[in-house]
């Protein structure tokens, strides 16, 4: 004899109505939704749906962790403190834990600003031919407090050209990264919480009288000097 298809349950949170099957409300024993079930006092709407009064949008989230036992959020996703509310309220443990775990703002993290800078140039082919190959960066400058600067940077942090070594509760501007990737510095950044809030930067050297050795003349047409400011809030 074939399995009786699974129980389907529809619910109303908040006014956002849903529908899923019994053993999915039923998959964390201890939650409210479990208890709902069981419930038969459990408030339910006109059409004898459970009713949750409660965000119904961030409901999505508790269901999808109840369906798959895990917790997936879009990259553009703001709401964890709201988020983790809502798994407490419905006594999912799990999910409250996974949702502070991906919030990219923990409350006992330091705010702060850094400040980003590289001079580069391109570099050309020779005799000035217009073949550029690749922006060309000398080195990327750090400035900022010592303790973010490495929390953000870490291992690729140099620190070399700072006088001050043992000070943690200060500012630099001598720190610089042992990578010339200005990009990777970005993502660094971007996935410590860091927002970019500023940028500026020269426009072309133009011609200089008397060149360095082993300067291009063409290269050196083309230096510029640029800076970013991050901050995380």
């Amino acid at each position: 004899m074939a399995d009786a298809p699974p129980e389907v349950l529809e619910l109303n949170v908040g006014g956002v109505h849903y529908a899923t099957t019994r053993d999915t409300l039923l998959r964390e024993p201890d939650s409210l939704p479990a208890a709902a079930v069981h419930d038969s006092e459990h408030p339910r709407d006109a059409r004898g749906r459970i009713f949750f009064d409660r965000d119904g949008v961030l409901f999505r989230y508790v269901l999808d962790y109840l369906r798959d036992g895990g917790l997936v959020l879009p990259e553009c996703f703001r709401e964890h403190k709201r988020l983790a509310r809502e798994a407490k309220h419905y006594r999912l443990v799990g999910l409250e834990i996974a949702v502070r775990d991906a919030d990219p703002k923990p409350p006992n993290r330091e705010k702060g600003c850094i400040t980003v800078g590289y001079r580069g140039s391109f570099a050309f082919g020779r005799d000035g031919l217009a073949d550029v190959k690749f922006r060309k960066l000398s080195r990327i400058l750090v400035c900022g407090k010592v303790t973010l600067c490495r929390d953000v940077f870490g291992e690729t942090l140099n620190e070399s050209r700072d006088p001050d070594h043992g000070l943690a509760d200060r500012y630099t501007s001598r720190f610089f990264l042992k990578h010339s990737f200005i990009e990777q510095a970005f993502d660094m950044l971007q996935e410590q919480g860091f927002k970019l809030t500023a940028s500026c930067g020269s426009g072309t050297a133009g011609g200089a009288a008397e060149l360095k050795p082993g300067v291009d003349s063409e290269e050196n047409r083309w230096n510029h000097y640029n800076e970013f400011v991050f901050v995380r809030e």
